[in-house]
Formats: C-alpha cells, structure tokens, sequence
C-alpha cells in the first residue's frame, strides 16, 4: 500500500477550522476527538488524543495551534498507514495476530501479545481499534526508549 503524502496546507487549514469549534486557534483535546474517526463508528479513546496533544502542545497549552495541527495530522496519517498495512482482513481492527506483524521488531512472546490485547482491547473482542493500536506503538515506545536509557 502506497503511502499518503501531506495533504495541501490550505486543505489541512479547513480541517483545522471545522474542527476549532470555539474559534480560538487552539484545538483542544475534546474538539480533535469529536473530530477523529476510528472507522468502527467508535469515538476515539479520549487517552489517545490526550497523549497525542500531549506530544505536539508545545506550549502546554491545552491543545494545539494550527502549526501543530500538521504534525498531529501527519502522525495519525503515519499511524493510519501501518495500521492499514497491517489489517490484513480489513475489518478496521486488528488481532493478536496481526498485532504480532506490526510488532515484529519488539520480538515480544505471545503471553505479551495477549496482555496488550487485553489492556487495548476496550470492546472485549480480542482486537484493537485503530486508536487503541496508536495508544499501544506509543506506550510500547515510551516504554522501550526508557528501557534502552536505563541500560545504555
């Protein structure tokens, strides 16, 4: 699957309107998760948006501007694609299979797929939603970057 590049900035400037509810210039974590879609007609783990405002609000601002707003979107685009890539049944989830795919390279053992399946799975149907999966890479990055500053 072909990689999607940045949209045009005054495409991205119109999102970014419609979604700034309040018309502050700041889109805040309840305006951007009213406006993210998880393809399951689910709303979007309000923790993921938090950790992804989180990672993009500079300013500790409560949200982010429109600057900020393109790498929010170009993030969850990037997120998106290996999460496609991935949903080898497109069903807009992925399972513990297709989970060990996308994490090959953390070569975890298959009582850990279990586990993350089990604490990113808020349906209870032994899959992950897209948002879900973000909230997971990021955790398990956090968590794999601290682990190698320890050691290192």
């Amino acid at each position: 699957m072909a990689s999607v590049g940045m949209p045009d900035p005054s495409f991205l400037w119109g999102v970014f309107q419609r979604v700034d509810k309040d018309r502050s210039g700041i889109i805040s974590d309840t305006e951007l998760q009213q406006a993210l879609s998880n393809g399951t007609w689910t709303p979007f783990n309000p923790a993921t948006v938090r950790s992804i405002l989180s990672m993009f609000d500079r300013e500790n601002k409560g949200g982010v501007n429109f600057n900020e707003f393109t790498g929010v979107w170009k993030y969850i685009s990037d997120w998106q694609n290996v999460f496609r890539r991935y949903d080898r049944d497109n069903s807009g989830m992925i399972d513990k299979h297709e989970l060990k795919q996308a994490l090959t390279g953390y070569r975890l053992t298959d009582q850990f797929y279990d586990l993350l399946i089990q604490k990113f799975d808020r349906q209870r149907r032994g899959q992950v939603a897209f948002d879900d999966f973000i909230q997971c890479c990021v955790v398990l990055q956090i968590r794999f970057h601290l682990l190698v500053s320890f050691i290192i």
